[in-house]
């Protein structure tokens, strides 16, 4: 009979504390449970912490894309150079603009200049010594963006 009663009460002291609500006291303000939310200076901090990685992050793309660029520029002189070259030794003249280059089908087309974001290249045009007949032709083409490089060098120089 102890047992029997003994259970009984167990269980209404089980079922008594099932129904019962957590009190307050349970969570105290200063638990990690009671918080709500983030402090003010929480998120000032990883605001500040957001923008420095963001600043960072827009420099360095900024230097490597005006790196690329000029990358661009010099292999596609260095290419319109090898071509009006090309050009001169097959057909015994030098080209009369960057254009000949692509009727002849030595270029695709004239490229854009990556600086400029245009197709205006500056030719340079000079005696042809490779012509019998003489006269005159592209010797040579440059970019007409003003500025320099990186490396100091105008980009006119290139």
């Amino acid at each position: 009979m102890r047992n029997i009663a003994r259970s009984s009460m167990e269980n209404r002291g089980w079922r008594v504390a099932a129904r019962r609500e957590p009190q307050a006291s349970l969570y105290p303000q200063s638990s990690i449970f009671a918080s709500n939310g983030f402090t003010l200076l929480e998120l000032v901090m990883v605001m500040t912490i957001i923008v420095i990685l963001a600043a960072v992050g827009v420099t360095s793309y900024q230097h490597i894309q005006s790196k690329a660029r000029e990358t661009i520029l010099k292999q596609d002189l260095q290419t319109m150079r090898k071509m009006i070259d090309q050009y001169a030794a097959d057909k015994e003249r030098l080209p009369q603009s960057p254009d000949d280059l692509v009727s002849a089908y030595y270029i695709r087309e004239v490229p854009i200049d990556p600086i400029t974001g245009q197709k205006d290249w500056v030719v340079d045009i000079g005696e042809d010594t490779v012509s019998r007949e003489g006269g005159t032709g592209v010797i040579d083409v440059h970019s007409a963006a003003a500025g320099e490089g990186g490396d100091g060098i105008a980009f006119k120089d290139y």
